[in-house]
Formats: C-alpha cells, structure tokens, sequence
C-alpha cells in the first residue's frame, strides 16, 4: 500500500458527498486564475472602483473623529507617483512577509535536521488521536498570543503530526491554519489583541462615563471556553470534512512513510534529543531571567508589566532561536549539521520551499496598501456600521447580525483594531443605554473579527497557505482549498452564537469583574 493510501484511509472517516454548496465552490474556485494574476485583477478592480468613487463624490464620516472620509482616486497624477515611489517599500516592508521569513528560517534548522520530525513522530504515538486533533486547534489558537506567529509555525507542524499519524498532510495544514486564524477571540492567555482593543473600547466608554474602564481580561472568561470549544469542534471538523476531503489528494515528494508501529529511537537519537533539551532548557532559562523578574529588560519599562511589552513584540525572533537552536545541536550530534554552514543551507532549504509565496507577496502587499491609500476599506465598514444601527435591533437578533456584518468586512478589511475604531464610537454608547457592558459588546465584535478570517483570500496568510499545500499536491486549485475551510467558518460561527446565547441567557461573567451589563 502506497503511503497516499495509507495516509487517506483512516478508520471512522466518511467520505464526504459529491454535490452541494462546497462542491460548487470548489469547481468554481478551481476556475480562478494562479493568486498572483488573482490580486491583478483585484488591484484593477480597487482602481477602477476608487475613480468612480471619487467622480461619484461618496463619502463617509467617521464615528469616532468626525472625519469625513472621501475616497482617493488611485488613477490620479498624485495616486500614480504614489505607487511608483513606495511600490518597492510596500514590499519590503510588509509586515507579515518578514514575519514568514524568519520565523521559517529557524523552523527549517529544527525540521530539516530531523529534530522536528523526531519530536512530533514521536508525540503522534504516545498521544491519543482524540487528544491530538483538539490540541492542534488549542495550540493555534494560543500561538496567536504575541503576534502572528501561531499563523506561520502551528500549519506546518500540523502537517508534519498529521502524517506522524498516517493522516493526510494537507488536512493537517488546513486544521492548523483554521485554527491558528480563529484564535483572535480565543485563547487560554491575555493576548496583545486584548490590550489594543480593550484600549479603544476605553476611550470611547470613558466619552459617556469618565470613570468606566474595559480592561484587558474583560474578556478572559468567555476566551478560555472558546478555546475549549474550539479544539472539540474542530476536532469534529477534520474527522467529518477535511479528512474525507483529502481523498484522493497526492501527498508527493514531500510526504513521508507513516509507521505502522512506534519506531524506536536509536543510541544517536537518544544522545541528539537529550543534548538538544539541554540547549532548549538554557536558552529558556535565559528568557525567564529576561522576563520574570520585575525590572527586567523585556519587561514594559513604564510600568513592568508583560502585555504589552518587547517580550511580546518580540516573540518572533524569540521563536527564531527557540527552534533553530536546538536543532542545530541536534544536527550537531546526530551529523546532519556536520559544520556551521550546513545550518544556513537548512534555512536556505526552507527559503527554497517559499520561493512561490515570496513572488506573490509582491502583488499582495501592493494591494493591501493601495486598498488603504483608497480609503474604500474605511467607507465600506462605516457604511456597514451604520447600516446596522439604521436596523434598530438591540436584542439576541442584532446580535447575530452584528457578529455577521463584521465577518463579512473581516473579509476585505483585516485590521481588527482599524475595524473596532469604526464600530466602537457607534455600538459601545448605543447600547450602553440599553445597559449592555462595553465590554460585552467587544465580545461580540471579536467573535465577527474571527470567523472569516481562514476563508478570506485576501488575508495575508491565505497565500502561505496554498504555498504549504502545493508542496504537497501541486494540483490543489483555491476552490479547493476554500471548500476545506468553509465548514470551519460556518460551524464555528453556530459555536460561538450558541455559546454567546448560553452566556447571555444565564447571564454568566465574561471576565473578571465583567458581565453582559453594566452594574
């Protein structure tokens, strides 16, 4: 049996129907052209739409500043200079494009001198598969605490466990990525989300109230039960749809030979793990000496406090040396690092593997910033905002359409902080009267900041997606990979409708201190 068989026929697994929704989106998504030409079109498409804009005199006024937002025609004289100027800065300048790179880099030395694949080979045997599936989506979310990272280093991994386990790679990513990019409303910690948002919700409340304050945990309880209801669904997710899915999808060169049995590890192994824990406890015991204590250097130096802090905005390069450290000893000892110029062939082997992604973050960061510089992103969610308040609705309904209108923005206009400074001003005093918590409120936007953010092909990540996934099948289409995500969006917005219901009805805290309404 060839290991795609072996990787595609999991026990309890159904297949999945032909036909339906998610059939129709695969073939027509199929359709679309490589994502490179994709955003082509769609920067046409923002140039053309911010010249009628611009001819038809459409504008908006900010809620918060009382700035009226005019759109920019990006085909003027000044938006043409504007593009030429900065076209190479967008690009290299692009956040997530930096982030991908040098986390990977440090990921590379750890997977490719065989630690990595040791650790989770091992893992997938002493765990459960039932504990595993939810822990993915646990980690994902998690991973999310200080940046992105849980976006760039949960997917990979994912797939490396799935196929520890005999499972598809390519569901692997999909559950990670998922998971990873719903983790903005859940998480077991207090993440920099929670700060910035919690920051904005207090500037607005304090308007109506100077003595009102949402702080950072304001949310924490209702976090921790989304966590753990994400890892159960989730976990349901991949069994009933993504891995009956991957039928039939190739695993290719990339893939490895699942293992009947746990294999044993051999005297160098043993040796190379033991003194790569060693290297990891140190350089951890480091960072704790770095964090822990009350004045240290990675610290907030105003106040002391951990978020925010360079500890957090940090993490990144942290998690560089988290993985490429022990790796290289591990590489040193078992001979796949014989001298120190192998270690930077690693990393530039998993550059390698990113060659399509960094071609294509040439289009996707010209476009994110000339969606900005168009001002179309900050129009549409104004607009969307006082659409809904035009609905008068303030009960359980205006909740879901809340939650839905936010999602469907999240789809075009990433940043959850520029999206809450538009809908905050407008929703926190509005249902304040009601006596609805601030807080509560910011609940519920970042239930809708969440759930799109795994199905919009114009979130940053989506490209390192398909980049992963083609290294295994490089027939994959974007319908494809669209209709594996679907579900997720869609059942976990059922999830966290029902779960904001259940809170509201037994009207349980969503924080320390904070309920559904002001006391």
């Amino acid at each position: 049996m060839g290991n795609n068989e072996k990787a595609t026929q999991e026990e309890g697994v159904k297949p999945v129907k032909g036909g339906g929704i998610l059939h129709w989106i695969e073939v027509m998504g199929n359709k679309l052209p490589h994502p490179f030409w994709l955003f082509i079109w769609i920067i046409g498409i923002i140039l053309v739409v911010s010249l009628l804009s611009s001819l038809a005199g459409i504008s908006a006024t900010d809620p918060g500043s009382g700035e009226v937002v005019e759109p920019v025609n990006l085909l003027s004289g000044e938006g043409l200079r504007r593009f030429l100027e900065e076209m190479v800065t967008n690009y290299a300048h692009f956040a997530p494009f930096g982030l991908v790179l040098v986390m990977l880099m440090g990921v590379s030395v750890a997977e490719k001198s065989g630690l990595l694949t040791l650790i989770l080979r091992t893992m997938a045997f002493a765990v459960p598969r039932k504990i595993v599936l939810p822990f993915i989506f646990i980690l994902g979310a998690c991973g999310n605490i200080g940046s992105d990272a849980g976006v760039v280093v949960v997917p990979p991994i994912a797939a490396l466990i799935f196929m520890q386990m005999g499972l598809h790679p390519i569901a692997g990513l999909v559950a990670g990525y998922a998971g990873a990019t719903a983790g903005f409303t859940a998480n077991l910690l207090i993440a920099g989300t929670d700060v910035l948002l919690a920051g904005i919700s207090t500037e607005i409340i304090q308007q109506v109230d100077p003595s009102a304050e949402v702080s950072a945990t304001a949310n924490w309880f209702f976090m921790i039960a989304s966590t753990i209801f994400l890892g159960l669904v989730g976990a349901f997710i991949v069994s009933r749809f993504t891995l009956p899915k991957c039928r039939g999808l190739s695993i290719g060169e990339e893939g490895v030979g699942s293992f009947g049995e746990a294999p044993s590890l051999t005297h160098i192994e043993k040796r190379g793990l033991k003194r790569a824990g060693i290297g990891l406890l140190a350089f951890l015991v480091l960072i704790s000496i770095l964090v822990l204590p009350e004045s240290a250097p990675l610290r907030n130096q105003e106040d002391g406090s951990l978020v925010p802090s360079p500890f957090l905005r940090g993490l990144v390069p942290i998690l560089f040396f988290f993985f490429a450290i022990p790796g290289y000893i591990y590489g040193k000892v078992t001979g796949s690092i014989k001298r120190p110029d192998d270690a930077l062939k690693l990393m530039e082997a998993g550059m390698k593997d990113l060659s399509g992604y960094i071609v294509l973050m040439l289009v996707v960061a010209q476009f994110v910033n000339l969606f900005s510089w168009s001002r179309l992103d900050t129009i549409l969610a104004i607009n969307g905002a006082e659409f809904l308040q035009a609905t008068g609705l303030t009960g359980p309904f205006m909740f879901v359409l809340f939650i839905a209108i936010i999602a469907v923005i999240n789809i075009f206009m990433g940043s959850g902080s520029a999206k809450w400074a538009i809908f905050a001003p407008i929703f926190i005093p509005m249902l304040a009267q009601i006596n609805y918590n601030p807080a509560f409120v910011q609940l519920m936007y970042r239930i809708g900041d969440s759930i799109t953010n795994c199905i919009s092909p114009l979130y940053p990540y989506f490209p390192l997606l398909i980049g992963w996934i083609r290294k295994y099948d490089k027939n994959v289409g974007i319908g494809t990979i669209l209709s594996m995500l679907i579900p997720y969006a869609a059942i976990l917005f059922i999830m966290w409708v029902i779960l904001l219901f259940a809170w509201f009805w037994l009207n349980i805290p969503i924080g320390p201190g904070e309920g559904i309404f002001i006391q």
